[in-house]
């Protein structure tokens, strides 16, 4: 099954998968909103650099939500960006049990390699048509 058929007979492993990428995407959303109040709100901001920061969590946000939307319908190809996000969310939480941030980067440590894990184990190949 390849293309943007939704995947019918798929597997737990992937609708899981995908429904933590929603989340992710959900937890950027929410996170944009908070910066757009902290730009209204916040006194001496360097106007540019809050907007850009702003603007880079809100497109974070959407790539997240087509990514989890592609590899919902069974797009094959979208299987390679969401383990590219699931990258960079390991190397966040790296960076934050580094920084003393232990239970919030153990949090996205986990997130990240559970989400990868659905995305990649063989019954989830096999739903996206690849095995």
């Amino acid at each position: 099954m390849t293309g943007e058929n939704p995947v019918k007979d798929g597997a737990a492993t992937l609708e899981w998968g995908v429904r933590l990428l929603y989340l992710q995407a959900a937890g950027l959303a929410v996170l944009t909103a908070y910066l757009v109040v902290l730009d209204l709100t916040g006194d001496g901001i360097d106007v540019a650099i809050a907007a850009s920061l702003t603007v880079m969590a809100a497109l974070a946000a959407f790539g997240v939500f087509v990514v989890a939307r592609a590899l919902g319908r069974g797009a094959v190809r979208a299987r390679g960006p969401a383990v590219v996000i699931q990258l960079f969310l390991l190397a966040t939480g790296g960076f934050l049990v580094q920084i003393g941030m232990i239970w919030q980067g153990a949090g996205m440590l986990v997130l990240a390699a559970v989400t990868a894990a659905l995305i990649l184990v063989p019954p989830s190949s096999r739903a996206l048509g690849v095995d």
